[in-house]
């Protein structure tokens, strides 16, 4: 007799996996959040240090450092710089304003504006103190830039700024030394990260109730009462009001398919937005709270987006390597890639209409239709017909997106592709070099129903590469308002092409920062490479390939 197999009930199941993936999710954002403060408190006081010691610097003749170090009298003008000095350290709020002249072993104390009776004299000299400082001493020696120190030595939590001075022959000449207290950042930074930890646990059993509960009837939603409580959810963020927590969970909707999963990730997305408001209503300021729900926002949004690299562990036939980074805290932008089965490898990259929130819950309305219609065997092209009929069924935003879809036979290498409006993509065949394959565009998903789509077919080789984008990369533009184009773009991809889909994407990427400098991004920026790599060789039952 058969044994009966002991079945688990799919609530506990879900349960089990949501809790992991809470805790996760939290311990990342709370940990990404801390890291974020830390690294802008700091930058902010090294560009305040910066700038007092600049100031400090441009009231000193380097010329003379090595006088007023030798001689028994100094002279007026070193009297009436030390005085100059003083009232920068006393104005500029520092804690220690210094000039000092490295030495291999000491440091010689040129001036010191501390007006207690502990400055240090004139031509007193010291060794380096261990850690940082001794690490830097022959750097300083030469009189090169180095990097703010922070310690904590005998006179607490301090950075340490140190500004080069180089004589008129361009000789090392010595430093100015400005000392920042640190000690109230030092604070901020632990009471952060125990409200981190409070928060934490807080979102982590909210969370996980809600799910537990929805989980036990299989909540699920259809489309057309998604998309009007999205739209709700949007004017409500529009109106800058305070987000209702139940707007999604009072649908109370049914399903087995993918439409429940878009509907527990925009119910997480919405406890776990307002459940972080109403922490930090009581411990921050508006603008506070405004940027730390988006912050969050884009941090759920990424989470649902591929993001582990390689995707398919074990799988050699093919590799490929994405990223995304919106102009707002989120975006509309995506990219996403998934096996339909065994044999057949679906990847795609797309680009909604707008920007912000409404773009945001769009898109992931968007990415689970696709992925829905791709699952359940549909071809490329009607996958994006059957996603634009359902997304105009209900598009009162009158929102639209493009996109660019492939489906690869892993064992042929035979691709059958579609556009709906997207960029077109790049290819490179082995021995080649990149070039835009000008693709027959159909039109955006969500502007016009019953529309069909064509789709057309690539024979891939054993080194194959595709390129897709989005037209953040192409309109990436500088501050004289010239764009990046397709040219720059190709040859960026022309650099190493013959580089894994990684390296490729930083190639881009690092050529469009170059270009644009320190413009503003205003569009979302994604990419996606894809190499084919030929399928993989099987063995036989006796061991021979």
């Amino acid at each position: 007799m058969e044994k009966k197999r002991v079945k688990i009930p799919l609530s506990r199941k879900i349960a089990a996996m949501v809790l992991v993936f809470a805790l996760a999710l939290s311990i990342v954002a709370i940990a990404m959040s801390y890291f974020h403060y830390r690294r802008e408190m700091f930058d902010d006081y090294e560009k305040f240090a910066d700038n007092i010691a600049a100031v400090a610097a441009s009231q000193i003749d380097p010329d003379l450092i090595d006088f007023w170090l030798e001689a028994g009298d100094p002279g007026e003008e070193y009297y009436s710089t030390l005085d100059e000095l003083c009232l920068i350290r006393e104005n500029g709020g520092v804690k220690f304003l210094y000039v000092v002249k490295p030495e291999p072993d000491e440091v010689y104390y040129v001036m010191d504006t501390d007006p207690s009776d502990g400055a240090i004299p004139r031509g007193e000299h010291e060794p380096y103190y261990q850690g940082d400082f001794y690490k830097n001493a022959e750097k300083m020696v030469r009189g090169e830039n180095i990097e703010p120190i922070i310690s904590n030595e005998e006179f607490g939590w301090l950075m340490s700024v140190y500004y080069p001075m180089r004589t008129t022959e361009g000789k090392p000449a010595g430093y100015v030394g400005v000392d920042i207290s640190m000690e109230d950042v030092m604070r901020d930074l632990s009471t952060f990260a125990i409200s981190g930890i409070i928060i934490l646990i807080i979102i982590t059993a909210v969370f996980v109730a809600i799910m537990i509960f929805a989980s036990t009837s299989i909540i699920t939603n259809p489309i057309r009462k998604l998309s009007s409580a999205a739209k709700s959810f949007v004017e409500t963020e529009e109106s800058n009001r305070q987000v209702q927590t139940d707007i999604f969970r009072q649908l109370k909707i049914s399903s087995n398919d993918e439409v429940g999963e878009l509907y527990e990730s925009l119910s997480q997305m919405e406890s776990d937005m307002n459940t972080y408001i109403r922490e930090l209503v009581n411990v921050t300021s508006e603008n506070e709270r405004i940027t730390a729900e988006l912050s969050l926002a884009n941090k759920i949004q990424t989470g649902i987006i591929p993001h582990i690299f390689p995707p398919f562990p074990g799988r050699n036939e093919f590799s490929l390597y994405a990223a995304m980074d919106p102009a707002k805290e989120v975006g509309g932008d995506f990219y996403d890639f998934y096996l339909i089965d065994d044999d057949h490898l679906c990847f795609l990259i797309a680009d909604v209409s707008g920007k912000g929130v409404p773009a945001a819950l769009f898109m992931m309305a968007s990415k689970i239709i696709l992925k829905s219609n791709a699952l359940i065997g549909c071809s490329a092209a009607d996958i994006l017909a059957q996603t634009n009929q359902t997304i105009c069924s209900d598009n009162i935003e009158e929102m639209f997106i493009t996109v660019w879809l492939g489906i690869l036979e892993i064992s042929t290498g035979k691709l059958t592709a579609a556009n709906a409006g997207h960029e077109y993509p790049a290819i490179r065949y082995p021995d080649g070099s990149f070039e835009l394959y000008k693709d027959k565009h159909g039109f955006v998903l969500g502007g016009i129903s019953d529309l069909t789509y064509k789709e057309y077919e690539l024979q891939l080789k054993p080194g194959t590469k595709i390129f897709v984008f989005t037209d953040g990369v192409t309109e990436a533009t500088a501050k004289d308002g010239t764009m990046f184009g397709t040219d720059r773009l190709i040859d960026a991809l022309n650099e190493e092409p013959e580089a894994a889909p990684e390296r490729v994407l930083h190639n881009v990427r690092m050529a469009v920062d170059d270009f644009v400098k320190d413009a503003e991004q205003f569009d979302d920026l994604t990419m996606l490479c894809f190499q084919y790599n030929g399928p993989q060789e099987k063995k036989d039952n006796s061991g021979e390939e």
